[in-house]
């Protein structure tokens, strides 16, 4: 069985408004991971992103850079014990 890798992940910045959750979710979905993003009521991004570990980054690497239009200052990245869920999906 292949090593599973699972990041708890805040961005912080301007990214309201940007398509960054559905942007998160796409790029989860083109590589094969699982897990979760949402918005926070005070304008963070948060997502649990986990699967093999270099398709995890990559999407880390996105939550990173942002989609066009958006501004990160800032971003939080969390270890965590693997959950095995099924689908990436945005709450």
């Amino acid at each position: 069985m292949e090593d599973r890798t699972r990041v708890h992940v805040f961005v912080h910045g301007d990214i309201e408004g940007t398509g960054f959750k559905e942007a998160i979710a796409q790029k989860a979905t083109e590589q094969g991971v699982v897990g979760w993003v949402k918005e926070l009521a005070d304008g963070r991004i948060e997502a649990a992103i986990e699967g093999p570990r270099d398709p995890v980054y990559r999407v880390v690497g996105l939550c990173r850079a942002g989609p066009r239009g958006a501004t990160v200052s800032g971003v939080q990245v969390d270890r965590e014990s693997p959950k095995n869920e099924k689908t990436f999906k945005i709450k």
